[in-house]
């Protein structure tokens, strides 16, 4: 195959999909694959569209629409690896997904690369749905006021380079935890099993390792505090069986959730101590009933 070269004007002529240079030179971005740091520019091409469309929020926040379809398309890739794409950009935190229901794609929030907010403490009864507030930390090197010591560009010089280290272990901690759930739980199993789900698969996993990553000392399910430490060794313990009972007894129920969040939560935490009354009361039924 051949390709000729551009000449003149020609360069010019061609729009092209922007990735972030930031995304190839910060050190924040390191544990980030190369095919993740390509989707994420091909979503952010797409809040163009969005803005256009007046795909808006309550919060007058961007949002888009782009399918698990859509990304096998645009990376010719496996459906398996464009849930892993969207898991992996949505666990760094630079995309968060919201699941409708009924039916309706999935919307994305794609975050601001330049820009991080501090942990906020796990709630479990309400998310966050505000504009951002004084707690987001810019981590793009701010213009210092000079003096004759230059104590204040050394001061945040050296704030900066912290809030990258404190960012980067708290990341490479969340990954290992989200790595070690998705082994419990066999995933990549469950997505084949669940090729419609996926994105709820994905958010059960970003569940449990926000639960793993918590420094509170309690977690409200189902109007109880518990103990963090107890809800953490039970969810270690949960595998393939488990997500299965809990996305069947999604599938099955007939009242529309309207806290996804809280519901998953309480699933997963009673999971273990219900799991065998569930299948047992089945068997019992299929038997009364002559199917067995």
């Amino acid at each position: 195959m051949f390709f000729d070269y551009f000449y003149e004007e020609q360069s010019e002529s061609y729009s092209f999909y922007r990735i972030p240079k930031l995304m190839f030179t910060d050190e924040i971005f390191e544990g980030l694959s190369t095919d993740a740091k390509v989707l994420y520019g091909l979503l952010l091409d797409r809040m163009s569209l969005s803005r256009e469309s007046g795909w808006l929020d309550e919060s007058r926040r961007v949002f888009v629409y782009y399918t698990i379809s859509t990304v096998k398309k645009a990376l010719r890739c496996a459906n398996t690896k464009a849930c892993g794409l969207l898991r992996e950009l949505d666990e760094f935190g630079l995309i968060e997904r919201k699941r409708q229901g009924l039916g309706k794609p999935t919307i994305i929030y794609v975050k601001d690369f330049t820009r991080f907010r501090k942990a906020e403490p796990l709630n479990s009864e309400k998310q966050n749905s505000g504009v951002p507030d004084n707690r987001i930390q810019d981590f793009r090197k701010p213009e210092s006021i000079k003096t004759e010591e230059n104590k204040t560009e050394n001061s945040d010089t050296e704030s900066i380079v912290s809030i990258r280290k404190d960012r980067c272990d708290a990341m490479e901690e969340y990954n290992s935890y989200a790595a070690l759930i998705r082994k419990n739980i066999e995933y990549d199993l469950l997505v084949i099993d669940y090729p419609h789900d996926a994105d709820m698969l994905g958010e059960i996993v970003s569940l449990m390792t926000d639960v793993m990553m918590t420094k509170n000392g309690t977690i409200r399910i189902c109007g109880d505090d518990k103990p963090v430490e107890i809800i953490k060794n039970r969810f270690m313990k949960l595998n393939s069986g488990h997500i299965r009972y809990v996305m069947q007894g999604l599938n099955d129920n007939p009242v529309k959730v309207r806290n996804i969040k809280a519901y998953l939560l309480a699933s997963l935490y009673n999971a273990p101590v219900t799991i065998n009354n569930y299948y047992s009361a089945l068997v019992n039924h299929d038997m009364a009933n002559g199917s067995l």
